[in-house]
């Protein structure tokens, strides 16, 4: 968007602003200025008049001219096709030199004497305004033979183009520009008085009528205009469209370019006689199209796309007699949809406005057009107006300061917050602590309290919020799921670590197989199963970890290591999540390392497995065995103070049942599993001791007792103690020697003997009175 400092005068009175600060403030509120360039004129450039012209005696395309600069009368030479007599010009003096370096001097033109030069607009650095020389006149102010040029606002300006977002199509316009820098300044726009017919002229009703059906959601405005001699622009009109790119040759359209850049109404102009029927009239009648657009038709005709493109045969130009003029707006999102949607057609220079959004008061650039045709002598215009407004329903977007406030991350006063809507267009309403702000037709950006906020930051400035500094404050997102699947992960890689390999298995089981090891049926049945082996919810994995390890074994493994995180349902249906291992035959593969034949898997052995994958756990007795675990080999895991799971031999039938070797399983509830982070406990810089104890215990003792009753003591310098060797013969009778590896260790000295033995004679007379044992 390209736009002049004096044009935007126009709409906002910018006088006591600075260049510097104008920049300023288009940059802080987010029309970003992508150049800036200063219209000035050379010294000496001053406004003369041609009194006279005549032929060059010795030229066919040079004319001597006598022009009048106020103190005297020049003889200049030009070679411009249109300078007449009576003229205004720009004549340039002896010593000037103007922008294209060209210094002025008296000179000699096939032996007659110049002194000046009659100039043009590209001659003086402005943008062209014609093939010729630039016709000066009073639209520039009052013309004063010999004053110069540069002292004309038009000839002394400054000309910014803006880049615009796609949103911003509301600034598409001189008044859109206009409307920002006035809330932004805190300047009111100038008042603009609607335009009035004059009295006696024709009524627009003789010669159109309009129709619409009621699905036409969109507006439009039509007018007319005679055209009954030259069509022109006066020279501020022309130089301000050459200056912004779009002065064309055709005077209709230019008026119509005019007034469109300067309000962003969009308006259309057609031929009258091109689509007038035999009895002299036009009935327009507006319809829907396919993919929502619409479409201004003159019996069968269509004449033009609202907002996209117009039938070219049918545009007014400056031999037309009769020029109907349109008005329109249609919605952004419907223009956009229609173009993409239908590719054949062919969008003109409206699409580019019309898609981000153009002006819809209509009456602002109707009015502006006519009251610069009613300047001129050769336009008689009709009077009245033909409407088709369907009204537009407002948004309104509540808000409260509070909420404002929190967006931006500074403290605006509710009146600032108000007072810098309305200045932007928009009705504001305060009740308690609700604002309330009716969006400006025009801002069809604007849907909620974020593009309010956005609003606000651009007028306070964004350099005028205190910085604070960036704090990130995120919810705690985690939740058990996560947690349980993060459990998981972990348990599995410790399994895999320690030489298990992991089964993943249906959650239907054989019905008759899971009787078979002493499961009960669950209660919820599956209707169509898969097939006869898979016709039940499994309530364990460990008939599916028996198959699997019977399977490995007969493909020649001799060693099998096995677990498998899964659900089981119980009797009810109520599903949960189990852990189950399996190891059977020996304990690794035969080879050169671990010898021809390692050891067959044991108790022990499988559960320091076990132990290194969930962490350290106790063992109990069941109250009650397990059917398919071997009555001398089974034990329930207990952790922090709950039975978890089991652990033991595969009963000696089911592995004979199944071909299976000696085979170890476990099957833990994952739910009760404790995973609690690993706490680093000091540890001392002094040696340990150890003391071997050799104790006669009775046969049918079990060592839980033993450890209790040296745990009840609470010796502090006792580390451990565990069992390190078992020791029976006929000597002893139903007695058996037990070995307990007793360490201690202190965190702040050495520990010397008599200390040591002191902690093991206390050992010893607790296990003496309250067990009954001795050394042996």
């Amino acid at each position: 968007m390209i736009i002049t400092r004096n044009w935007l005068q126009e709409w906002i009175d910018i006088s006591e602003i600075s260049s510097e600060r104008l920049l300023s403030t288009l940059n802080s509120i987010g029309l970003e200025v992508d150049a800036h360039d200063e219209i000035s004129l050379p010294k000496g450039v001053v406004v003369g008049l041609v009194k006279s012209k005549r032929r060059h005696e010795n030229s066919d395309h040079l004319n001597v001219c006598e022009v009048d600069v106020g103190k005297q009368s020049l003889q200049i030479v030009c070679g411009a096709k249109n300078v007449e007599a009576g003229q205004y010009v720009a004549v340039s003096l002896i010593g000037t030199v103007l922008p294209g370096g060209l210094e002025i001097k008296p000179a000699k033109l096939r032996g007659v004497e110049s002194f000046g030069m009659i100039c043009s607009a590209t001659e003086l650095g402005l943008a062209k305004t014609n093939d010729g020389i630039m016709v000066l006149d009073s639209s520039i102010g009052e013309l004063v033979l010999g004053k110069e040029l540069r002292e004309y606002e038009i000839f002394n300006d400054d000309l910014i183009e803006i880049e615009l977002t796609a949103n911003r199509g509301d600034c598409l316009s001189i008044l859109g520009i206009a409307r920002d820098l006035g809330a932004a300044l805190d300047l009111p726009l100038k008042e603009k008085h609607e335009f009035e017919d004059a009295d006696g002229a024709p009524g627009i009703g003789r010669i159109l009528s309009v129709r619409a059906s009621d699905e036409v959601s969109a507006k439009f405005a039509f007018r007319a205009y005679e055209i009954k001699g030259e069509l022109k622009l006066n020279l501020k009109q022309t130089l301000r469209l050459a200056s912004v790119g779009i002065l064309q040759s055709c005077a209709v359209q230019n008026f119509i370019n005019y007034a469109t850049h300067s309000t962003g109404v969009l308006l259309r102009a057609y031929d009258f006689e091109k689509i007038a029927s035999a009895d002299g009239k036009v009935a327009l009648d507006i319809k829907p199209m396919p993919n929502g657009e619409f479409g201004v038709y003159a019996g069968k005709r269509l004449l033009s796309v609202a907002g996209i493109c117009q039938d070219a045969e049918l545009k007014a130009c400056c031999s037309s007699k009769v020029v109907l003029l349109e008005a329109n707006y249609t919605a952004p999102l419907i223009i956009a949809k229609a173009v993409n949607e239908n590719k054949s057609l062919k969008g003109d220079e409206h699409v580019y406005r019309s898609s981000r959004g153009s002006e819809p008061k209509l009456r602002l650039g109707l009015d502006l057009l006519f009251r610069l045709l009613l300047k001129n002598k050769a336009v008689s215009l009709y009077a009245g107006t033909q409407k088709i407004s369907n009204a537009l329903e407002p948004l309104i977007v509540g808000f409260s300061e509070k909420e404002i406030n929190s967006m931006i991350g500074a403290q605006i006063p509710r009146d600032k917050i108000v007072k810098i809507l309305k200045r932007l267009g928009f009705d504001v309403g305060v009740e308690a602590d609700l604002i309330t702000a009716k969006v400006p037709p025009f801002r069809h950006d604007i849907v909620n309290s974020h593009d309010v906020c956005e609003e606000i930051v651009r007028i306070v400035g964004i350099d005028n919020i205190a910085a604070a500094p960036l704090s990130f404050y995120e919810k705690n997102r985690l939740n058990d799921t996560y947690v349980s699947l993060c459990n998981g992960r972990k348990l599995r890689s410790k399994a895999a670590a320690v030489g298990f390999f992991e089964c993943v298995h249906y959650v239907f089981d054989d019905g008759k197989a899971l009787e078979s090891l002493g499961f009960a049926p669950c209660k919820v049945k599956i209707l169509n199963p898969i097939n006869g082996e898979l016709d039940a919810l499994r309530p364990t994995l460990i008939n599916h970890l028996l198959e699997s390890a019977e399977r490995n074994l007969k493909n020649s493994r001799r060693s099998v290591k096995l677990f498998e995180l899964g659900e089981v349902f119980d009797e009810s249906g109520a599903q949960s999540l189990r852990l189950g291992f399996i190891a059977s035959g020996l304990k690794a593969e035969p080879s050169i390392a671990a010898g021809a034949k390692p050891a067959a898997v044991d108790f022990l052995y499988f559960a320091n497995l076990i132990q290194s994958v969930i962490g350290k756990f106790k063992v109990r007795l069941p109250g009650e065995n397990l059917k398919f675990l071997s009555e001398f080999e089974q034990a329930q895991i207990e952790q922090g103070g709950q039975i978890v799971g089991f652990i033991g031999r595969v009963d000696y039938a089911v592995e004979a049942g199944r071909d299976l070797d000696k085979s170890y399983l476990c099957e833990i509830d994952f739910s009760k599993l404790k995973f609690e982070n690993i706490v680093a406990d000091a540890y001392s810089k002094f040696p340990s001791v150890s003391r071997d104890l050799s104790i006669l215990v009775p046969s049918g003792m079990r060592f839980e007792q033993i450890k209790q009753c040296i745990d009840s003591l609470k010796i502090e310098a006792l580390k451990e103690f565990i069992p390190s060797d078992l020791y029976s013969d006929e000597s002893l009778g139903d007695s058996k020697s037990l070995t307990i590896r007793l360490v201690f260790q202190d965190l702040q000295k050495t520990l010397c003997d008599e200390e040591v033995a002191g902690f093991t004679d206390k050992i010893l007379a607790a296990l003496s009175s309250e067990l009954g044992l001795g050394l042996r």
